[in-house]
């Protein structure tokens, strides 16, 4: 079968599931800006830690289009700003990939997402500017020169990067780019494995169990990953095993497995400093894929 004939998988499950890590992802970035003076740095680091440890998804859905307003007119004001556009970044692919249901719009956001992240590798590192457009060589050795000062933003382009990619899973052309994602995790992964509670794992086990294996998916190496992932993150996170039941338990029809990934996770305490947020989710993900797992296997 000619890979234009095949049906793709679809967007938005995967992209939800994976990429609401964003939303401890930009709490923690937020509190980078905490590391400045400003009356605006304490604002977002208190706005970010208020919303990672809230347990009400509707509440935050409300809320947060004011965010993404406020933040994008303080990068008005200081468009060079390499934490704000990081966290900005953040915030916008979560906010696309967990409450927007219109795909233009998602598509749109994630754009927008993309184009902060962008710009924030580009301040950081001069060599960084333009990535998405370098030829492969030429990308792979400027992410294998970067060094820890730009490991925030470097994970902050690769999430983006992944949420983009979610968002236009119809496109080949967007396919094409999961190797240099991967190549950007894997990077992290060499500066700091532990980076995030080992968020890249995460990212990196998603990647390789994204597609089946005759579109080039490594199920058995994502299996590494997010084992891997779990063990980084003591369990705290709680879409580690979402995911992991998710994307490599059911592509592998592992019944057991899926169950037990999923009914651990229904057990488990949401409430988590930094990951309250995320869990609640999780937990609202896992008894939906629990529900129609007799329909699936």
């Amino acid at each position: 079968m000619k890979l234009s004939a095949m049906k793709l998988p679809a967007p938005r499950p995967i992209s939800r599931g994976m990429c609401f890590l964003s939303f401890f992802i930009f709490g923690a970035m937020g509190l980078m800006l905490s590391s400045g003076c400003s009356i605006k740095s304490d604002m977002m680091a208190s706005l970010s830690h208020t919303i990672v440890n809230n347990d009400d998804l509707s509440m935050v859905e409300a809320g947060a289009p004011a965010y993404l307003l406020m933040i994008d007119s303080l990068i008005n004001e200081d468009p060079d700003s390499k934490e704000m556009l990081s966290t900005a970044a953040q915030l916008y692919t979560a906010y696309a990939d967990v409450f927007v249901t219109d795909v233009n719009r998602s598509r749109k956001m994630v754009n927008k997402a993309l184009t902060y992240a962008d710009k924030a590798m580009c301040v950081s590192n001069d060599d960084g500017c333009g990535l998405k457009d370098k030829p492969f060589g030429e990308f792979q050795a400027i992410i294998a020169s970067m060094d820890e000062d730009d490991l925030p933003y470097l994970f902050t382009l690769g999430n983006a990067w992944a949420s983009w990619i979610m968002a236009n899973t119809n496109d080949f052309n967007a396919l094409a780019d999961i190797s240099r994602i991967e190549a950007i995790m894997l990077k992290v992964v060499s500066l700091d494995e532990r980076y995030k509670d080992g968020a890249a794992f995460l990212y990196l086990g998603t990647l390789a169990s994204f597609l089946p294996p005759a579109l080039g998916g490594k199920p058995a190496q994502g299996k590494i990953y997010f084992e891997k992932a779990i063990d980084l993150s003591r369990g705290k996170n709680l879409m580690v095993k979402v995911l992991f039941a998710k994307l490599y338990a059911r592509m592998i029809f592992d019944r057991e497995l899926h169950d037990t990934l999923l009914t651990e996770v229904m057990d488990t305490n949401p409430v988590v400093p930094g990951y309250t947020l995320v869990n609640t989710y999780a937990q609202k993900q896992a008894r939906q894929l629990l529900d129609d797992a007799d329909d699936y296997f």
